[in-house]
This record gives structure tokens, C-alpha cells and sequence, in this order.
């Protein structure tokens, strides 16, 4: 093992560290890191605070500010990368988040002389858009400027790197601490309390409202499930501030199913949240591999899952994936069969797959002390 005289310093790039699934992803990691030797710092896109800011800075982070990135302004941000690197040499590694938006990053640093600069891919869009061609152009010309891929999932890292290079993926599991999700009766009773949910089906959904989490869908799916288990209640967790969300709010009152969806926003206990629930219903459009239905299965939650996320994320025999060009009535019935399988201690399983966050974190520490020693061996040639 080699052994730094000094801590090095990551610097992650994000657009925001709000709570979403690779935001939540990286924290996990930042937690269980050995702090002394490496230390996670954040360069972000946006001026306001994000839901972890504090956290990142109780934890000894360092959070800088670029402004967003935009195609018209993308030469000054390129500049302004370049300097920020150049005025910052002690991050010999830059760990991007931001997909194929992280070209111009990627660029500056190479210019910079950063010498280990890895692109981490965590979704894999599906279909074809308007901005389907710029994401091609950014992912294609970013290859030659990037020194390692980091991938959640194989089918992420084949979207955002090309099948041609899978001998170079570096997979990293998107780790939770699995002992805050073993099943708790206690907890699950005293969070449905809480919420005035005893004695309700209870179905729970993770995501930021946006398209791809498909809240339609899923809302039209809970309205048929409420049509025969009128005792049934949704709980919406992640930020619906955005259209997206209001949207959703809308729907659900026209549908006269405000009293039995709970908004609850973001939130800081999803582990207890999600022993509250007796389905997980994820009919996403498309994932990576979902952080979220990690948790769900740590948690020994049943989950109904759309064909369009990867079957990889089935860690467990929790897990029943459905086609989105099912019906909604046909999703009703297997979420309705699945509410009646009893929660389960899935510790073990969880662990045997490699999710557990302990030894994941020591392997990125060892990973990324390994490249310095690299470079510096390198540099004394």
C-alpha cells in the first residue's frame, strides 16, 4: 500500500450537490473515506448552496463556484477552467460527474497539465432528442482529453464511452452504508405513525421530478392501485420545486388524490422513509444504475421496476421489472402482488454483491493514491 506524506485533494465536478442519485453516490463515499490520506473537494455550475453544501464543508470539502455552462459562453469558461487549474496545482486529479459535460473541463485541464482526469459516467439516456446531437459531439471529441472511465453500469459506460472500450471501464459501485437500511420493525412503525399512514398500502417512489422519472406514468399508475386498495398511499420523495413538480402537484389534484399522495420533498432519512413502505414503484424512462433501487433493495423493500433501467441493478430476488408498454392496470396488479411479500433482511445479499460502502471506499482511496504514486514515479524518469 503506498502511503502519502501529506492528504490529497479530489476535486469532484458537479453541476450542484443537491440530492440526487450521483450526488448521493459520491456523499456516500466522502463519508467513508479515510479523510487524512484523501480528501474530497467540489467544483460546481451554479451560485446557489446545494443540499449537501454544509455537510461537504463540516466534512473538511472545499466548494468552488464556475458559472453554468452554456454553448454560447463556452470559450470563456474554458479560460476561466484553465486558470482556476493553473492557480490550484494541488489537484493532480479531477473526478467529473457531469457526463459528456464535462468536455471543457476535460480540455482546460489537459492544457493545464492536470495529469489524471477521469470521466464517471452514471446514466444512460434512451431515445434521441433535440439535444441528441450535441451530446454526441461533447461525449465523442471528450475521449482524447480523459485519462480514465469510471461507470456505474456497463450500459452507461457503453452510452457515454462507445462498446469499443469496455476493456478500459473502471467499475464502481454505487455503495450505501448497508447497515442503516437493515429492516427495523420499530422504525417502520414509528415513521408510519409520523406520517398518519398505519394501516395503508404504502408505496414509495426516490427521484427529482424530471422526465426521464416518468411521474406521470407513475401517478396514473397509483390512481388504478387506488382504485382497488382505496387504504393505498404514495410517498414522493426528491425536489418538486421545479416545473416538473408543480405539474405532478397539479395532476394529483385533478385526479382528487391530494389526500393520499405525500410531496415529501428532499430528504435527509431515507433509510427510515423507506422502511415505511411496502412497494418501491420506479417506472423510469431510463437510469444508469439507479442509487435509488440500491437503497431499496438494502432496505429488503419489493420493488417494481421499468424494463428501461438495467437488470443489473437487481441485486436481489426484490426486484420485478415490468415493461413500460404494459399497461397501467397490468403495473396496478404487480405492484398490488408485490405489497404482499414480507420485507427481509438483505444484509448479507447486499454485501455479497459488493454494495456495502466500507470496502468500496477503501478500494477509490487506494485507487487514487496508486495514480499519484504513478505520476510521481513517472515525473522522477
Amino acid at each position: 500500500m503506498y502511503i502519502m506524506k501529506e492528504t490529497i485533494r479530489i476535486l469532484n465536478l458537479f453541476t450542484i450537490m443537491n440530492r440526487g442519485g450521483a450526488e448521493t453516490m459520491v456523499m456516500n463515499y466522502y463519508r467513508s473515506i479515510d479523510r487524512t490520506r484523501v480528501q474530497f473537494d467540489f467544483l460546481v455550475h451554479r451560485t446557489e448552496r446545494g443540499a449537501y453544501d454544509d455537510e461537504i464543508e463540516q466534512l473538511g470539502g472545499k466548494i468552488y463556484r464556475m458559472p453554468a455552462i452554456r454553448p454560447w459562453t463556452a470559450r470563456n469558461y474554458m479560460k476561466k477552467m484553465y486558470v482556476f487549474y493553473k492557480d490550484h496545482p494541488e489537484y493532480l486529479i479531477i473526478h467529473s460527474h457531469m457526463s459528456e459535460l464535462g468536455f471543457y473541463a476535460f480540455k482546460a485541464a489537459e492544457c493545464a497539465g492536470v495529469p489524471i482526469r477521469i470521466c464517471h459516467a452514471h446514466n444512460r439516456p434512451y431515445g434521441i432528442d433535440m439535444k441528441s446531437v450535441v451530446r454526441w459531439y461533447y461525449k465523442t471529441f471528450m475521449m482524447k482529453h480523459i485519462t480514465h472511465m469510471f461507470v456505474c453500469g456497463i450500459e452507461a459506460g457503453n452510452w457515454l464511452f462507445g462498446i469499443k472500450n469496455q476493456t478500459r471501464f473502471i467499475q464502481l459501485n454505487n455503495a450505501v452504508e448497508t447497515k442503516e437500511y437493515i429492516y427495523n420493525q420499530e422504525k417502520r412503525n414509528k415513521v408510519r405513525v409520523g406520517l398518519g399512514i398505519e394501516n395503508k398500502v404504502v408505496i414509495g417512489h426516490i427521484g427529482r421530478f424530471s422526465p426521464q422519472k416518468n411521474h406521470s406514468f407513475l401517478i396514473k399508475v397509483f390512481q388504478e392501485i387506488h382504485k382497488r386498495k382505496v387504504d393505498s398511499v404514495l410517498l414522493l420523495i426528491g425536489d418538486d420545486s421545479g416545473k416538473k413538480g408543480i405539474e405532478i402537484h397539479k395532476k394529483v389534484k385533478r385526479m382528487g388524490l391530494e389526500k393520499s399522495v405525500f410531496f415529501l420533498g428532499t430528504r435527509d432519512d431515507v433509510p427510515d422513509l423507506l422502511q415505511a413502505m411496502d412497494v418501491f414503484l420506479f417506472p423510469s424512462k431510463f437510469e444508469g444504475l439507479s442509487v435509488a433501487s440500491i437503497e431499496v433493495q438494502a432496505a429488503g423493500v419489493p420493488s417494481i421496476i421499468s424494463d428501461r433501467i438495467p437488470i443489473e441493478c437487481k441485486k436481489t430476488d426484490l426486484v420485478h421489472v415490468v415493461s413500460l408498454d404494459s399497461t397501467k392496470e397490468e403495473w396496478a396488479e404487480e405492484v398490488l402482488k408485490a405489497s404482499k411479500i414480507k420485507h427481509r433482511d438483505t444484509y448479507e445479499d447486499m454485501k455479497k454483491a459488493g454494495f456495502d460502502i466500507a470496502e468500496n471506499a477503501r478500494w477509490l482511496e487506494n485507487f487514487y493514491l496508486s495514480q499519484i504514486k504513478r505520476f510521481e514515479m513517472r515525473e522522477k524518469e
